[in-house]
């Protein structure tokens, strides 16, 4: 089987950031929105080179991007609102300071296994992955997971990252759930001790056991 990426997301303890680094994962997230708990106000003391780094936003506008991409330093825009295909075309153009390459764009969407499936056909030339979290109430997701199964129903071309209340638990059931286009998943308030502090011994041992997938 191909290799898992691994988004740890939710950071911005300094020294957090720094023992998270230590586990090489693929992405560090850093939500760049105001209604969240793990919401990063100011830039960290110490940012990671050893990965991507990501800002998730709900909404923005470009130059809202712009101004953190430039002081973050970010290299990967994940989108969690009601972004348009366009307007995702228009973060593509952005250049990542860090790399000077497009910035790699993700875009979230929610599942409600008893719905209808997001048209994601729309966003599949102007994104890099998609990220398929849980549907609740608010934005800032509800810590729970969705039905995979429903998952499915996807037969797009973009490889996606799965996330939604990902925990310790679901380590074997990971391992029994297969897609072709599956790259990853996306993992954050499972493995918290408090809102972006993540838990680095339970993070290191899921890790380990994702790498072995």
């Amino acid at each position: 089987m191909k290799r898992l990426l691994i988004k740890v997301c939710g950071m911005r303890d300094v020294e957090n950031i720094r023992q998270v680094e230590q586990l090489a994962p693929d992405w560090m997230g850093f939500i760049c929105w105001g209604g969240s708990s793990r919401f990063v106000g100011d830039t960290p003391g110490y940012m990671p080179d050893a990965c991507s780094r990501a800002g998730v936003f709900v909404n923005p506008s470009l130059e809202e991007i712009r101004h953190c991409v430039i002081r973050m330093g970010l290299d990967t825009i994940q989108l969690h609102g009601e972004e348009t295909p366009d307007f995702c075309n228009e973060v593509r153009h952005l250049l990542s300071p860090k790399s000077g390459k497009s910035l790699q764009l993700i875009k979230a969407f929610s599942i409600a296994s008893d719905g209808v499936f997001p048209a994601t056909a729309p966003y599949e030339d102007c994104c890099d992955y998609f990220l398929f979290d849980t549907r609740c109430a608010t934005v800032g997701g509800s810590g729970k997971t969705f039905d995979w199964d429903f998952l499915r129903q996807y037969r797009g071309k973009r490889p996606f990252l799965l996330s939604g209340g990902i925990g310790e638990e679901h380590a074997g059931a990971l391992k029994s759930f297969s897609h072709p286009m599956w790259a990853g998943v996306d993992l954050n308030s499972r493995f918290e001790d408090s809102p972006a502090v993540k838990n680095v011994k339970k993070l290191k041992k899921f890790i380990h056991q994702l790498r072995e997938l």
